[in-house]
């Protein structure tokens, strides 16, 4: 789903408790689905969102006198509440920001908000020692406004006192991330989110002794603003480490690394990839059958060598979607032998940010491939990994 920018500043927890106290009337409702319709055109869901919140805001500031929008269908102004949620996938409780700032205009659209558990799904969970009380109550009263459905939560810290706030939403959390030091990660143990299938990391801790213990039950992992992974620390690992990895986001540093990861990753279906790279100079064959989406974004150092070496040493007979930005040039005979020696079915090729490609090795490419679409463009997909 795609968002906007808020530049609102949250108030402090002992505000948003108050309120959360104040209205605190929780009752049973049974779900309702929504039914969001996705909006194709960013512009023009951008520019909704902002009116929206802005219809919020004239609203709010105009207390104690009649606005139309008070009469607005219930079905209407869901649409209008589920719009008004800022663009970070996990929130910190704020009155200035919603949900919360739409549950306490009136008691007809706190009903409605209440009745919403998709705005109460998502939360970043904040431990402090000084008013962790405060805190542990506006965090338990947003879970329980969830009702069952699945939550997204971002974790800033974790000891046993957070570990039993949440363990009767367990079940409901297929997606962690961890803004952690190396000393509150310490108490984390997986085995807490039975539910888990999903892991995010912006932390500076040791990530051998995390990563070497990911999981089974994890398919998708991401490693952000982290630190590069060179073939040193990603040999550390241990073979069986990643086996039932399908989906990974890491960063990089040599092209190296990026065998040894589909070594590592025999079951991975989508590799978004990273970093610093400098031309394989004596590159191995490796075949990797289920690879079907890679995506690659760094800087490539081949002022020394006539090839990159990395079609050179993979076979993707299953690879569906290519993603190469940001490359030093463009390696055509050497992308040529790959499609041919993979065969792969190739339905879409993507380049940009100094990766270009003319027009004779477009048609030479589509001969071999008819059915490829090669496009050019900027992907949201990158905007975190970019130095």
């Amino acid at each position: 789903m795609q968002t906007f920018s808020s530049n609102i500043v949250s108030l402090p927890v002992t505000d948003t408790v108050g309120a959360l106290q104040r209205y605190n009337q929780l009752d049973g409702v049974t779900q309702e689905d929504s039914g969001v319709e996705t909006v194709n055109n960013d512009v023009r869901y951008r520019r909704q969102r902002l009116k929206m919140a802005n219809i919020v805001k004239s609203n709010k500031s105009h207390w104690g006198f009649p606005s139309s929008i008070m009469c607005l269908p219930t079905e209407i102004l869901s649409r209008i509440f589920f719009y008004c949620l800022p663009d970070d996938e996990c929130l910190s409780p704020s009155l200035r920001l919603a949900p919360i700032q739409t549950s306490g205009v009136c008691r007809r659209w706190r009903d409605i908000a209440v009745d919403m558990p998709s705005l109460w799904c998502s939360l970043r969970l904040e431990y402090g020692k000084n008013d962790w009380q405060q805190r542990a109550f506006c965090y338990d009263t947003i879970l329980k406004r969830s009702r069952g459905h699945t939550l997204s939560l971002a974790l800033e810290g974790y000891n046993d006192q957070l570990r039993r706030l949440l363990q009767p939403y367990s079940p409901q959390i297929p997606s962690l991330s961890l803004h952690m030091s190396t000393d509150d990660v310490s108490p984390l143990r997986t085995a807490h989110f039975p539910a888990l299938r999903e892991v995010t990391i912006y932390m500076p801790i040791p990530l051998r002794r995390f990563l070497s213990k990911v999981p089974r039950k994890v398919h998708t992992l991401r490693i952000k603003n982290v630190k590069w992974c060179d073939h040193a620390f990603l040999s550390s690992l241990g073979p069986l480490a990643w086996t039932h990895l399908r989906h990974l986001e890491i960063k990089v540093m040599g092209l190296d690394a990026f065998l040894l990861i589909l070594r590592l990753c025999p079951n991975l279906s989508s590799l978004t990839m990273t970093g610093w790279f400098l031309a394989m100079r004596t590159p191995v064959p490796f075949t990797h059958s289920n690879l079907h989406t890679l995506r690659i974004c760094g800087s490539f150092f081949t002022q020394w060598s006539p090839t990159l070496g990395l079609f050179d040493a993979i076979t993707l007979p299953n690879l569906r979607t290519l993603e190469a930005r940001n490359m030093d040039g463009w390696f055509h005979e050497e992308f040529m032998n790959f499609l041919t020696r993979s065969a792969c079915q190739l339905e879409r090729l993507t380049c940009s940010g100094g990766t270009l490609i003319t027009d004779v090795q477009r048609a030479e490419y589509t001969t071999l491939v008819p059915s490829l679409e090669i496009v050019g463009g900027s992907d949201p997909v990158f905007k975190d990994f970019y130095f």
